[in-house]
Order: structure tokens, then sequence, then C-alpha cells
């Protein structure tokens, strides 16, 4: 008894903490819906007195942001891509028992972490250029993806590590080679890391703003959504109604995503924590 009563309490404790961290979600979404000048002068209310659907159509079409999110697709999907790939198949190889120099790869890449992605922007602006992959979304996405690996390789690395090596012999014995039991038999084992590193990364592209935004100067038409969101800064005046409209754009696919991989995302950290 004594024990749901410390419950309830701390619930009832709790609940305003949410409503005052949800709040300013809430008023983004409600000002996505009013005009200028109340949501100026509207102060904190939440619902508006004569809502409008102006500032998403602005958004949409004025601010072109129907392409960004095109842009943002394509360069979230094409990041996601490259780090499974990437990262299981170093994961795979790293987790292997007598692998030369192991240790030394795996704190390289711990490393690697603690590098902000602004001192090294400037080589990899170099590399891709050189790849002739500049002013593009593939070399965006190159450039994206090539430091978001290290936390997918530790995972892939962990998971395949607890692996029972009687099941990788098995598939040895029946003549799979090195590549195959990689591919058919290991990779498919690992759903919840990949459902985990998936999620990780597509939220973390579709976020992105340095990268795109160095990697699409040369071609606005190839901004990402959280560089156009930087379009609805002026000079001298900002569109606050179009940027909460545009802001509430970016955020659905992301909440859609989260709800849709959110079990295979608890059960990849639960696995890793255990790794």
């Amino acid at each position: 008894m004594n024990r749901i009563l410390r419950r309830n309490v701390w619930h009832l404790l709790l609940i305003p903490l949410c409503l005052v961290w949800v709040y300013p979600f809430v008023w983004m979404v409600s000002a996505a819906f009013k005009t200028p000048k109340e949501m100026l002068l509207g102060g904190l209310s939440l619902l508006p007195d004569d809502a409008t659907l102006d500032n998403f159509r602005r958004a949409w079409t004025t601010a072109k942001f129907s392409t960004y999110t095109a842009n943002t697709v394509t360069f979230s999907v094409t990041v996601v891509v490259l780090v499974l790939l990437v990262a299981s198949a170093a994961g795979y190889a790293l987790s292997r028992p007598g692998l030369p120099g192991k240790k030394i790869l795996a704190a390289v890449l711990v490393a690697t972490m603690f590098i902000p992605h602004g001192y090294t922007i400037i080589p990899t602006f170099v590399l891709v250029n050189g790849l002739g992959l500049g002013n593009g979304l593939l070399g965006a996405a190159l450039a994206q993806a090539g430091p978001a690996l290290v936390v997918p390789v530790l995972l892939f690395m962990g998971f395949f590590g607890g692996v029972p090596k009687e099941l990788e012999e098995a598939a040895r014995m029946d003549g799979a080679g090195y590549l195959r039991t990689y591919w058919q038999v290991m990779l498919p084992l690992a759903k919840p890391v990949i459902g985990t590193v998936a999620l990780m990364n597509f939220i973390g592209a579709w976020n992105a703003f340095f990268v795109p935004l160095v990697f699409t100067l040369g071609s606005p038409d190839l901004r990402t959504l959280g560089v156009g969101m930087y379009g609805f800064y002026g000079q001298d005046t900002t569109d606050w109604t179009g940027l909460a409209a545009a802001a509430c754009i970016s955020v659905i696919p992301i909440v859609v995503v989260f709800l849709f991989l959110q079990r295979t995302f608890v059960e990849g950290i639960a696995g890793a924590v255990k790794s």
C-alpha cells in the first residue's frame, strides 16, 4: 500500500515537470496555425483564435520544403545504408578472435569520437571533391556517414562477439565462406542492432545541419530541411510562423519513424548493454 502511495506521489510530482518539458513543442505546433500578428501578441496561449494553414502552404511551396523533404529523405536513407553496410562488416571483422591489431583499431575508433566535425570538415570536403562527389547529396551522405560509424561499429562488434562460435563453425562446415557466413548467418541475427543503428543515424542525418550546409553551398536546390530552415531568417525580419510550420513538417517524419522502430530500438540498446 505504501509502495503504491509513493508511486502515485511521484507521478503527481512528475506530471507538472512533463507538462513544462512538452510545452515548447506544443507551442511550436500551435504557432504554426497562427497568423504572425497573433503569434507575436498572443503570449503563451496555445489555442489559435483564427487557425490558418497559410504558414504550411508558404513553407511547402514558397520556401521549397517539398524539395527539401525529398532531398532529406534521399540524404538520410543513403547515410543509413552506408552506415549499416560499413559498420556491420567492420563490427563482424573486429569481433573475430585473433585479428592482428584488433585492440589498436578499436582504440583508434574510440579516440575519433572526441574529434569535433568542424576540425575535419576541410580534409573531408577536399576528399569528397577529389572523388567527384562535391555539391551532391551522395558526397554529403559520405561526409555525414564517416564520423557516425564509431558507435555502430562498437555495437555490432559487441553483438557479434556474443554469438556462439559453434553457430559460425556449423555454417563453415556446410560450405559457407567468410562473406556468406557474415551475410546469410550473422547479419540476420543482428536485427535489433540494425534497427537501433538505423534509427539513431536516420534521426542524426535528418536533423543534420553543418555537413549538408557545407556540401550544398553551390547547389541551393539540394538543401536538406535543416539547412532550408535557415532561409526563414532574413536580414531584418524573421518569418516565425513559417518557421514553426517548417519545424512541424520536419518533425513529423522523425516521430513516425521512431514509433515504427521503437521496439527494435529498445531491444537493440538492451542487447548492447548486456554485451
